[in-house]
């Protein structure tokens, strides 16, 4: 029964690293524009295709492969904003929300005609061969993803707590009037938020198409797990966002233990409910 356990935390821990990367892509750009980021779904989808044609299609190597599409997602958030939102003439944060999806749409569709319908598959970063931890049966992929997303976070604490550019998305996220009065540059946070969601997404992207299977929607349910994440740990909060991840990926793996596969997703949005019911601005937001 303990090892049963240790493997559905192991599994759980696996995918809340994913929906906490998720989250943090969604928190980071509400932090600094005020809106929900709906893009952010195909971020992830857009960092598994990329991986995918610099494996199979420029022939790199596993790790320059995984460096070039996080930056390319980053990169394709930053042409997101500087051309899909910024020439808006409205700062309403509803009209920019709607905005985001028809984006999100349109990047859906780019994604699909140039790497198809049909569904695909990467490599692990390393062998696939388990890993035994106190009886336990682990994939080194999982050690992988919960190794990189652990480094994720610590880079991105240590660029918005110890960097001047990090400090000022700070300010801006914390007194955005303010920001303007001492000249922070609003277009240069904006931009550097899209391009860090774009690496965050793009990163969960590469870590888990591995052990599920790659088309030019997969982000979507990701996406809005993440999204749901984001809201129960707090919309504004890191740390909130990393809990949400986690609490969300551990009530799957063990409904879907204990109770049956099939209720898994009803079980975690039902705790979010219950979460909102009784702290409406999330498990961490003051």
């Amino acid at each position: 029964m303990f090892q049963d356990l240790l493997q559905y935390i192991f599994s759980g821990l696996t995918n809340g690293a994913i929906y906490s990367l998720i989250a943090l892509g969604f928190c980071v750009v509400n932090n600094t524009m005020g809106i929900v980021n709906f893009v952010q779904v195909d971020f992830v989808t857009l960092g598994g295709m990329l991986m995918f044609s610099a494996l199979f299609g420029a022939g790199l190597p596993m790790i320059p492969g995984l460096l070039l599409a996080v930056a390319g997602v980053a990169v394709v958030a930053m042409l997101v904003e500087r051309f899909g939102l910024r020439p808006a003439r409205s700062d309403n944060h509803l009209v920019l929300i709607f905005l985001t999806v028809g984006l999100s749409i349109i990047l859906r569709g780019i994604i699909k005609l140039i790497w198809g319908k049909n569904r695909m598959a990467l490599p692990p970063l390393t062998e696939d061969t388990p890993v035994n931890i106190l009886g336990a049966s682990v994939l080194p992929q999982a050690l992988w993803i919960i190794a990189l997303t652990v480094v994720a976070i610590g880079l991105l604490t240590w660029f918005f707590y110890k960097t001047s550019l990090g400090l000022s998305m700070r300010a801006v996220a914390s007194n955005p009037t303010a920001a303007a009065v001492v000249g922070i540059p609003a277009g240069r946070i904006r931009l550097t938020s899209y391009a860090i969601a774009g690496a965050l997404g793009g990163l969960a992207g590469v870590l888990v198409t591995p052990i599920t299977t790659l088309n030019y929607d997969v982000g979507v349910l990701l996406g809005l797990k993440g999204f749901a994440a984001a809201i129960m740990g707090g919309f504004s909060s890191f740390p909130g966002a990393i809990l949400g991840g986690m609490v969300l990926g551990l009530l799957e793996s063990l409904s879907a233990g204990y109770i049956s596969s099939a209720y898994k997703d009803v079980v975690a949005f039902v705790v979010l409910l219950l979460v909102l019911f009784v702290r409406p601005k999330g498990l961490l937001e003051k």
